[in-house]
């Protein structure tokens, strides 16, 4: 009854409890001994999407399996446990250097990372960790507690899968982003968002195919905020749903004015299935009589991860009126080709990492097979990220169609996105 009381009945991990006692006994120990300890706090990547897509008992599985590759990854005198859901925590007592938390999370991200086979189908899932370093004047444990939440807090605003160490300015930070968040929510009512356009060139005769919508923030204070700090934080707190919505209706608008081949991308999160995206698109093909042929929704595997069922039928739905959905990011995920398979794309885009070390051979390689599976199944190639004249002759020389980068165009304000169509001129692809 005591084992019952103090363990987590899934994992069989310590639970909150005998956690919060470890984490006392560590304070303890540094007192006397003047050795340091750290506390990580773990989440998590991806979880909900699995169990919400594969169910309650697969996601039983997949943490069990967690649980066992981060015991593995501890020494036997530290203490893991579940908090509860996806959430973890660690005591790392006895550590001679602080930079060896740092090489342990690295070592939990590593081992979580690898693919899980839950039932015969395979699964990844990352771990976000953050971790603060105690030492013998740290003697409140809610503190240190907290300091390793804000670092985690930390992680999971930097992407994700990564780790982040408490630092004193951290909790300033995250109350930046606290406030951010709030100022988000009366930026679309003034205004202060806005789309910019980088177009998609035909590779051989340089006209334009379609213009990339990109939305970006002028905030009235801070400026120009990068869309790798707000667009995370929007599909956080929801706010996409809304900010999507509004982008779909103004792309859709600025293309009525191009000339009447070139299409306009926007890109989906995958918040935006679950808020409604069907009804948005209709909607703004609808307001602005936009063609359902000139608008191409850009959706990355990450969205396709979450309820991948839902969401492919929805994207079925749609291109059967003629929207057309191009594949991001192509080749940065693990399940790339099965979706391949489960969906006829118009378009892939290739990542621009491929194009940026296309010189390799090996990425050469890569881009050339892609090519290759584009043309078997009828899915035209797009090369992002095409910075240099040498990069575009090899991307031709690989069969690349399109190409899109800073050697054609910057994203550009719809004025001058709308020239640019007019100027290169155009064509249908």
């Amino acid at each position: 009854m005591r084992h019952m009381a103090l363990h987590d009945a899934l994992t069989g991990l310590p639970n909150r409890a005998l956690f919060r006692d470890r984490l006392g006994q560590a304070i303890a120990q540094t007192a006397r001994t003047h050795t340091p300890f750290a506390v990580l706090m773990c989440d998590l990547d991806r979880f909900k999407a699995i169990n919400d897509s594969l169910g309650h008992p697969a996601g039983d599985i997949l943490l069990r399996v967690v649980a066992d590759r981060m015991r593995a990854a501890l020494r036997p005198y530290d203490t893991v446990a579940r908090l509860g859901g996806d959430e973890f925590a660690i005591v790392l007592s006895h550590l001679d250097e602080p930079c060896f938390a740092a090489s342990v999370a690295d070592k939990l991200i590593t081992a979580i990372s690898k693919p899980i086979d839950l039932d015969g189908q395979t699964v990844e899932v990352g771990i976000s960790v953050g971790f603060a370093v105690a030492t013998e004047r740290d003697v409140d444990p809610d503190e240190l507690f907290k300091r390793a939440d804000i670092a985690l807090y930390e992680a999971k605003a930097a992407g994700r899968a990564t780790f982040r160490m408490f630092c004193p300015n951290a909790g300033v930070r995250v109350a930046t982003r606290s406030q951010l968040g709030l100022d988000m929510k009366d930026a679309l009512r003034r205004g202060e968002f806005h789309l910019a356009y980088q177009p998609v060139i035909d590779a051989e005769t340089g006209a334009v195919v379609s213009f990339e919508a990109l939305m970006r923030w002028r905030h009235p204070i801070r400026g120009e905020i990068p869309p790798g700090e707000f667009i995370p934080l929007a599909e956080e707190t929801g706010l996409i749903v809304s900010l999507g919505t509004w982008a779909l209706r103004e792309a859709c608008r600025e293309a009525m004015g191009w000339p009447d081949a070139v299409r306009v991308g926007v890109n989906v999160s995958a918040v935006q299935f679950r808020g409604g995206l069907e009804e948005a698109v209709l909607s703004a093909l609808a307001e602005t009589r936009l063609p359902a042929n000139r608008l191409k929704l850009e959706v990355t595997e990450s969205v396709l991860m979450r309820d991948a069922d839902g969401v492919l039928a929805c994207l079925h739905r749609l291109r059967a009126l003629g929207v057309l959905v191009a594949l991001d990011d192509f080749g940065t995920g693990y399940s790339s080709l099965s979706y391949l398979r489960r969906f006829p794309f118009d378009k892939i885009k290739i990542d621009r990492a491929f194009i940026r070390d296309i010189a390799d051979p090996e990425a050469a390689a890569i881009v050339r097979a892609v090519v290759s599976i584009g043309e078997r199944l009828g899915m035209g190639i797009v090369a992002e990220g095409v910075e240099t004249v040498e990069q575009l002759e090899l991307v031709r020389r690989e069969g690349c169609a399109q190409v899109q980068g800073f050697l054609f165009s910057k994203p550009l304000p719809p004025e001058e996105a709308r020239a640019y169509a007019l100027s290169a001129g155009a064509r249908v692809a």
